[in-house]
């Protein structure tokens, strides 16, 4: 007579032997993590690859070992720490919460995700994620890797993103009551290394037996409604050059790329500002690819004599230094194209270009 094995134990059996050796991780049936780990890894791992993510995780700790110290940190220097990671709200709610974590929880986490909640910066996911992983606490965690494991799982049809209760319903019949957070970190492998988006692996998959789209197209779950194409934006930024130093200003705290240092531009420029009064010679530009936009920035660059001042408040930065000014992926993508060296690119952008012309830097 065969017995059934749930979908949770046959995973847990595979993440025992299989389990992927992460820095903000416990090993699998053991104590759970420092939920601080678990937090500051969770939000650095929005929308970015664990790749990616590892060695900023790494400074990160080094620099700011517990909520507290991070709690007691200068904005620019989180702020720049942060820089290339994207997605630049994170950081500020990053401060937010660790503030709260200190002034209203005595500097520990909450251990209920209801409470968890209730901090800035984090959502249904996040609070689930160190309830479960951080606590041991019963939750229900759906990140990326989950909805697609899930919805091969059991063949959902409907396209995301209006599938997402349906997944969570789902992937909430099969989290069992105690080892939700293994769980969850063994779905999160399972996806990451098997249950690919493309050419996924299922013929050593732990459930294969079990997953419905097996047979037919598993690579076409999940479902995915039309995409509309991302609208297009233009923008200038300055290369102000003085002395072997270069101009830069710090962006507004609130709106895109709030509070980072970042060179003059009509980036995002608000209803009744003009742009800097800057002149220059255009010598070029990139295009960046955020989120919700493309934007097509045009550089243009100037040198000033010794003693000339400009109408405008910023910092002269030394340019043989201009990496330590934690600039925005997308401004260092303007002083790579200036000084003509690669331009770095995160995971969290694609279809980057850079397109110098011929002009000389006045």
């Amino acid at each position: 007579m065969s017995v059934d094995i749930p979908i949770s134990v046959k995973l847990l059996r595979w993440y025992q032997a299989h389990a992927r050796d992460l820095p903000w991780r416990s090993p699998p049936g053991s104590s759970p993590p420092d939920p601080y780990r678990v937090w500051l890894s969770e939000i650095m791992l929005q929308q970015t690859i664990v790749g990616a993510v590892k060695p900023y995780f790494a400074r990160f700790t080094l620099r700011w070992p517990t909520v507290a110290a991070l709690a007691s940190a200068d904005d620019a220097d989180v702020m720049a720490a942060w820089a290339g990671l994207g997605y630049y709200a994170r950081a500020r709610n990053l401060l937010a919460c660790a503030r709260a974590v200190v002034r209203d929880h005595g500097g520990e986490f909450p251990p209920t995700e209801a409470a968890l909640r209730t901090l800035p910066g984090v959502g249904a996911y996040t609070a689930a994620a160190i309830a479960a992983i951080g606590f041991h606490d019963r939750a229900v965690v759906v990140d990326g890797n989950v909805e697609r494991v899930v919805s091969r799982l059991f063949a959902v049809e409907t396209p995301l993103p209006a599938s997402k209760p349906e997944l969570w319903r789902l992937t909430d019949t099969i989290t069992p009551a105690t080892h939700s957070g293994d769980f969850a970190q063994a779905m999160m492998d399972l996806g990451s290394t098997i249950c690919t988006p493309r050419n996924p692996s299922c013929l050593i998959c732990p459930l294969q037996s079990d997953c419905r789209a097996t047979g037919s197209d598993p690579a076409s779950y999940p479902r995915r409604a039309t995409k509309l194409a991302k609208p297009e934006r233009t923008a200038i930024a300055w290369w102000i050059e003085r002395d072997a130093n270069v101009l830069l200003v710090r962006r507004p705290q609130s709106g895109l790329l709030g509070g980072m240092r970042a060179f003059p531009s009509t980036l995002e420029t608000r209803p009744g500002t003009t742009a800097p009064p800057f002149l220059g010679n255009p010598i070029g530009e990139i295009v960046h690819v955020f989120t919700h936009f493309r934007l097509t920035l045009a550089i243009h660059a100037a040198t000033l004599e010794t003693g000339c001042n400009l109408p405008t408040d910023g910092e002269w930065w030394p340019i043989e230094r201009l990496d330590e000014a934690g600039l925005p992926s997308v401004f260092a993508k303007v002083a790579a194209a200036v000084m003509k060296e690669t331009p770095p690119m995160p995971d969290t952008e694609i279809d980057t270009r850079i397109a110098l012309g011929a002009g000389a830097i006045i």
